[in-house]
């Protein structure tokens, strides 16, 4: 095999596949990304055999052939080449050996057979549509800070990606939580994904995915089965498991009939919340919120470090109330807020409380109070 390839266009294909690569794994062959020349493509392929990424480059390809190299030392390599560098590597089989070359660098790689690299069997998808990459991008955007990280609850670890009731029809709707805390997002259903089975993508998958989300002009392919989740754009797919789990029935914890409505500045609220949680103790970062006619004191008491107080000028007008809330899910609730007003509805000090953007119902977030 050997290949010419820009700097800029291996670098992007490399970084996509060397973070799928697990950095500890007891198989070698995982910690390599198979590198497939044939026609005018070159594709490099990186798999943690839960995920697989595939990214397709443009190349002068002068003998097709495949090999695998280690990802990161690959990508590390490339990182360090100068701008506009153009990169030649060539695959030796006899002596198991891949060449880098790029001006007056040169590299000699170790690499291992190509036929040990794992493929991920291909499925039967029961559903597939296309959705442009900003709605995708809101949807999980939005929902994952809700992703539990407790391992214990593993159904719990990823998003809950289903078709469902909204306000006004059917939609493709996004849920996370971790049980303190939870994110309900809503969007258009996309033409194709009626019959979409449920399937929890698990947080990584979440995190690989945002990559493949920054061009606002792209359509992303979604294929989805009961086992597993494909989303590509012309040059990546992404490929997951997804998590063999009941997510459960959530429309229980989102409150009905809390009736007490504070409007509040959401970036005024945001900063006022991390400026008194600088003084709370790290481990339970309690902030007090006291609620009287338009207006809203922000407190903290830490007997160990010392109490802090903001006052917030906003629109409430119900009976006057107290309730306590971990600061650092106030935060993640609050800036998740795209327009100017957060509204949240409480009903008492105990009870779960619900946040919304306005009078926008697309967005949803619930947060458990804490005694303070």
């Amino acid at each position: 095999m050997k290949i010419s390839i820009e700097r800029a266009a291996l670098l992007k294909a490399v970084s996509q596949a060397q973070s799928v690569v697990e950095r500890r794994n007891t198989i070698p062959i995982l910690a390599n990304v198979l590198i497939e020349a044939e026609g005018s493509d070159v594709s490099f392929r990186a798999t943690d055999l839960d995920i697989e990424v595939v990214d397709k480059a443009p190349a002068q390809v002068e003998r097709a052939g495949a090999t695998t190299v280690s990802a990161t030392t690959l990508h590390e390599i490339v990182r360090k080449l100068p701008d506009g560098a153009l990169v030649t590597l060539t695959a030796d089989g006899a002596t198991g050996r891949l060449t880098v070359e790029a001006g007056r660098s040169n590299f000699s790689l170790a690499t291992l057979p190509k036929e040990d690299f794992p493929v991920m069997a291909s499925s039967e998808y029961a559903s597939n549509f296309s959705a442009p990459a900003p709605v995708l991008r809101r949807l999980f955007d939005k929902s994952k800070f809700a992703i539990s990280t407790e391992e214990t609850r593993y159904y719990l670890n990823g998003v809950y990606m289903h078709v469902s009731d909204g306000e006004e029809g059917r939609v493709l709707r996004c849920v996370a939580t971790d049980g303190h805390r939870l994110a309900r997002i809503d969007a258009n259903l996309p033409v194709g994904a009626e019959d979409m089975p449920g399937v929890i993508v698990p947080r990584k998958t979440v995190g690989e995915l945002r990559k493949l989300l920054d061009d606002d002009d792209m359509k992303i392919a979604v294929s989805v089965s009961e086992t597993k989740i494909r989303f590509a754009t012309p040059e990546i797919t992404l490929t997951s498991k997804v998590i063999d789990g009941t997510f459960p029935d959530y429309t229980r914890v989102i409150p009905q009939g809390n009736t007490r409505k504070l409007e509040v500045d959401a970036s005024d609220f945001a900063k006022a919340v991390d400026r008194v949680a600088t003084v709370s103790s790290e481990r339970s970062r309690a902030v007090k919120l006291q609620l009287d006619e338009d207006r809203l004191i922000l407190s903290v008491n830490a007997p160990d470090s010392g109490a802090a107080e903001e006052e917030l000028a906003v629109a409430y007008s119900d009976e006057r109330l107290e309730i306590g809330f971990n600061a650092k899910y106030l935060l993640e609730i609050a800036s998740q807020v795209d327009r100017e007003n957060a509204v949240f509805m409480f009903n008492s000090s105990g009870d779960p409380t619900l946040m919304r953007e306005g009078n926008d119902m697309s967005a949803v977030y619930v947060v458990m109070p804490m005694r303070v």
